[in-house]
């Protein structure tokens, strides 16, 4: 992967910036519903066929993990896409191969798997916080590319995405949370110790990529200083991934309803709601 880092340890791509401006809403929804469409389109190739779809997103904390993965499964079914965001592990999981929590959630055949966050987790937050040691980090970076090809192997589809966010930005996104009641459940204690490690997370990321960014499983890194950009940019790269072809739809005509014969409403009183709106 080529070197983009800048001085303040932020990455910086070629076109790295992009429109001056955040996008729209309306701009935004407009260019959602053909992507939505095309994501429907993919599931359905990928449950005819036995695809099988594994979906890495990592990132710094408010880079838009969260927002990317809901514009991905806002219009497809759960039972084809799932999201896996596992908790911290247990004391039993602890004492196992480290990868070995995160195998059983691999999709099986006709599934896409998104990780919201993965076991990338060892190369980023648990080596900058201290909750592994150094030697476990670079025994997992040493050993991950050789996993990450066995499941290449094996037919997944894997698929990694780094999400960028610059300084400036996190501290918007993270003031944003402590301001407004409605998102002060998204800020943790880890949050706020990340935030002060900016550096620190510069420097795992790019072990991470020189160690992880391969020739069968390469990372792909997005902007995200912009969210909607940014996951517009995801989805529209993930399509172009993935080697579906549309299948054709069968004509649907809705069948003649039955009639009411003997059915009579109920005479009990129901329970409606009010409607203040």
């Amino acid at each position: 992967m080529p070197d983009y880092s800048s001085s303040s340890g932020e990455l910086r791509g070629p076109d790295h910036g992009g429109p001056a401006g955040p996008m729209s809403g309306k701009k935004y929804r407009k260019h959602l519903e053909p992507l939505h469409a095309e994501l429907v389109a993919m599931q359905e190739w990928v449950r005819a066929t036995g695809a099988k779809v594994c979906i890495v997103f990592e990132g710094r904390d408010t880079a838009g993990k969260g927002g990317v993965i809901k514009a991905i499964t806002a219009r497809v079914s759960p039972r084809v896409f799932r999201v896996v965001a596992l908790p911290a592990p247990t004391e039993r999981e602890k004492s196992q191969m480290y990868l070995q929590r995160y195998i059983p959630h691999l999709p099986a055949a006709g599934e896409v798997v998104i990780f919201d966050r993965s076991w990338y987790n060892r190369a980023g937050i648990e080596r900058v916080l201290g909750f592994c040691t150094e030697k476990q980090a670079h025994q997992f970076l040493e050993q991950v590319p050789t996993v990450e090809r066995s499941m290449v192997e094996s037919g997944i589809i894997l698929l990694k995405y780094w999400l960028e966010i610059s300084e400036e930005q996190q501290t918007l996104r993270l003031q944003s949370r402590i301001d407004d009641p409605r998102k002060i459940w998204k800020l943790s204690d880890m949050d706020l110790a990340s935030y002060s490690r900016w550096y620190d997370y510069s420097r795992a990321r790019d072990e991470m990529f020189r160690f992880t960014d391969t020739g069968w499983a390469p990372w792909y890194v997005v902007s995200t200083d912009d969210k909607k950009r940014g996951r517009l940019n995801v989805i529209e790269h993930l399509l172009g991934q993935v080697p579906y072809t549309p299948l054709e739809r069968p004509r649907i005509e809705l069948p003649k309803r039955q009639k009411a014969k003997d059915y009579r409403p109920p005479e009990q009183a129901l329970h409606w709601i009010p409607t203040p709106y």
